[in-house]
């Protein structure tokens, strides 16, 4: 497996959608990472190919600097192209097994679940972890299918691969998952819309530890 249960701890979902105006999105990594982030993924919906890559290109030395990996969302061919430590990819968004072979061996794959059925299936087709939710919704997606914390738990139960959970968490909830069996969360807004991100990512990763 190319990453590990202490790296999905506190995964930071990052994109300028979600920051405050003129705040700059390496510099609000540098800040996430700083705090506690453990693992960064960068999330574009809105931007081109040219730009993501730009994006991740800035990003890389960043998250490298602190040994954090730098995971593209939805696009194994921007992953590759700017030479990220892996992909995370939702239900639509492309293969596991062609992902692998493209990105190689060491890179790390992700792969969004709604249930165990979908968690078996990416699972079997080798990806490392699992990104489920959303467990409490979702601020920054529309129609976002819910988790119960009870279907949550059988996933982490019965899939032997990391499991991060998603969806609507911060600090005031975090602590709902707690027995739940899950190697992170992943969050966006509750770091990255905050005014203090470095602050916000510190007291996160101390509702982690107590967990």
């Amino acid at each position: 497996m190319s990453v590990s249960k202490e790296q999905l701890r506190l995964y930071a979902v990052a994109g300028s959608d979600s920051l405050k105006e003129g705040v700059k999105l390496a510099q609000a990594v540098e800040q996430a990472i700083k705090g506690g982030a453990t693992i960064v993924q960068l999330r574009e919906k809105n931007r081109s190919e040219e730009e993501i890559i730009e994006m991740a290109e800035e990003l890389k030395p960043v998250c490298h600097k602190y040994n954090v990996p730098l995971i593209v969302n939805d696009s194994v061919r921007i992953a590759y192209k700017a030479g990220a430590d892996g992909v995370h990819l939702g239900l639509t968004d492309g293969d596991i097994i062609y992902a692998r072979r493209i990105l190689g061996e060491n890179a790390i794959i992700g792969a969004t679940a709604h249930n165990l059925h979908e968690a078996q299936a990416a699972w079997a087709a080798g990806a490392d972890y699992l990104g489920c939710g959303a467990v409490f919704g979702s601020p920054t997606k529309k129609n976002t299918v819910p988790l119960s914390i009870e279907e949550l738990n059988r996933i982490c139960t019965q899939i032997s691969i990391p499991v991060v959970a998603i969806g609507g968490i911060n600090a005031e909830n975090a602590m709902r998952l707690k027995g739940s069996g899950i190697a992170g969360i992943a969050v966006v807004s509750a770091l990255f819309s905050q005014n203090d991100i470095q602050l916000a990512a510190a007291v996160l990763k101390d509702i982690l530890e107590q967990m």
